[in-house]
C-alpha cells in the first residue's frame, strides 16, 4: 500500500481518472491521492457532449460536480489545469509544469485525443472536434447561426452528432467513406436500418466517399468530396476517431502499440505504473466505451491497494444514442468464427452471430428491438 510520502498518482480528470479515485477511496480511506489533470477538474459525463444540444445543455450545465467539490468528496489532492511533461520512471515521480510529483503508485488515464485528416484547403483548420467540455462550449458558439453542418465521419459519435443536430434545427450532412453508417460495428442490415431511419429524420448521407478539400466562400464554407461531389455548410464537425494519447508512454520507454500496453491487472511495462480508459490497450484491444472503464476502475483500485485483482471483461452491449432509431450492439470476441443472421422483427432489425456449432457469440438490436437487450443477453452461450 503507498505511504503517505509516496501517494498514488492519477493523471487525467476524465471518467477513468476520477473513477479510479473513487473506487480506491471506498477502499482505503487513507492513502493519500494526488490528481493531476490539465483540465479545470470539473466531473462530466463525456459519452453525454453529442446529446447535449436535445437536451438543451450548455457546457456549464454539463459539469455534474465541480472541481473544489470532487477533491473534498474523494478527500484527495487536486493540481488541475497543469500539463504533465515527463515520466522519470527510475525516481518514480511524474514532471508538470507545477514541478515534479514523487508518486507510489502511477495510473495514466490520460484518454485520447481526436484524429486529425490532412485536409487541403484554406477552410480545413476551422473543423471542430467536440472531445472535452471546452471543445463544446466552442461548439456551442459555433453552432448558433448554423443551419447546414458537415459532420464527417459516420461512427458512433458521428451519428450520435447528427442526430443531436436534428433537435437544434439543423440539418446535418454526414459523409464517410463506407457504404453504411457504423460500419465496422454492425452488420450492413442493421446499417441500413439506421440509415434509412436517421434520412428519414432529417440526416442527409454522402457516404462512399472522404473530404479532399474546404475552402472558405461567401456563405461560410464548400467541401471537395473524393468522388468530386461538392457540398457547401456553415460549420464542420470532425467524428473521425480517437488516438490515445501515448506520447509520455513512448518517452519513456513504457511498453506502446495503438494504446499503452497493460496486463490482466491493468500494469503497463514499468512496475507500479497503471493505464485505463481511451489511452489503455488490453489484450483485447482498445475499449472506448463507459462499462470498461467502470469495470477496470474497480478491479484497478483493489490492485493499487494492495489485493491484486485481474481485470476480466465480460459481455459488454455498446448502446448508441440515436433516438430517432437507436441500436444495441454486442460485438463478438475477436477471431470468433460465425456468421450474422437476421430475424423477423416489428419496427426494427435483430442479428445473432453464432458460430458453426450454433453458439451466440454476438447481437445487435436496432430501433424498437433494443428494448429485447436483456434477453439478448441471456441467449448469449459463454
Amino acid at each position: 500500500m503507498a505511504t503517505a510520502k509516496a501517494p498514488i498518482v492519477i493523471i487525467g480528470s476524465g471518467l477513468a481518472g476520477y473513477n479510479v479515485a473513487r473506487e480506491v477511496r471506498k477502499l482505503d480511506k487513507q492513502v493519500p491521492i494526488l490528481l493531476v489533470t490539465a483540465e479545470r477538474g470539473d466531473f462530466y459525463y463525456k459519452p453525454g457532449l453529442s446529446t447535449a444540444l436535445a437536451q438543451k445543455k450548455t457546457a456549464a450545465m454539463l459539469v455534474g460536480t465541480p472541481a473544489g467539490e470532487m477533491a473534498c468528496s474523494l478527500e484527495l489532492t487536486l493540481v488541475a489545469d497543469t500539463e504533465t511533461t515527463a515520466l522519470d520512471l527510475e525516481r518514480r515521480r511524474i514532471l508538470t509544469s507545477q514541478g515534479p510529483f514523487d508518486y507510489g503508485k502511477l495510473v495514466l488515464a490520460l484518454g485520447a485525443d481526436p484524429i486529425v485528416l490532412p485536409i487541403a484547403g484554406d477552410g480545413a483548420a476551422c473543423c471542430l472536434s467536440v472531445n472535452d467540455l471546452a471543445g463544446y462550449a466552442i461548439w456551442r458558439t459555433q453552432l448558433a447561426p448554423a443551419r447546414r453542418v458537415a459532420v464527417m465521419g459516420a461512427g458512433l459519435i458521428g451519428c450520435e452528432f447528427a442526430n443531436d443536430l436534428l433537435h437544434a434545427g439543423i440539418t446535418p450532412v454526414v459523409i464517410d467513406p463506407n457504404p453504411l453508417p457504423l460500419a465496422t460495428l454492425i452488420p450492413p442490415t442493421a446499417g441500413q436500418a439506421l440509415c434509412d431511419a436517421l434520412a428519414a429524420a432529417g440526416v442527409q448521407w454522402r457516404l462512399g466517399a472522404a473530404v479532399n478539400a474546404i475552402e472558405r466562400v461567401a456563405s461560410g464554407f464548400c467541401l471537395k468530396l473524393t468522388d468530386d461531389r461538392m457540398l457547401e455548410a456553415d460549420l464542420m464537425l470532425s467524428a473521425v476517431g480517437l488516438r490515445p494519447r501515448t506520447s509520455l508512454a513512448r518517452a519513456c520507454g513504457l511498453g506502446v502499440k495503438r494504446g499503452i500496453l497493460v496486463d490482466e491487472f491493468g500494469q503497463t511495462s514499468a512496475r507500479d505504473v497503471f493505464a485505463i480508459g481511451d489511452c489503455a490497450e488490453y489484450g483485447a484491444g482498445v475499449l472506448p466505451f463507459v462499462q470498461p472503464i467502470m469495470l477496470a476502475a474497480r478491479q484497478l483500485a483493489q490492485t493499487l491497494t494492495g489485493a491484486s485483482s485481474a481485470i476480466r471483461f465480460g459481455p459488454m452491449p455498446v448502446i448508441v444514442k440515436t433516438p430517432a432509431h437507436p441500436v444495441v450492439v454486442l460485438t463478438p470476441p475477436p477471431a470468433t468464427t460465425g456468421a450474422w443472421s437476421t430475424e423477423p422483427s416489428e419496427g426494427g432489425v435483430v442479428q445473432w452471430f453464432t458460430t458453426p456449432v450454433g453458439q451466440i457469440r454476438g447481437f445487435v438490436l436496432t430501433g424498437a428491438a433494443t428494448q429485447r437487450r436483456a434477453e439478448a443477453m441471456k441467449r448469449l452461450d459463454a
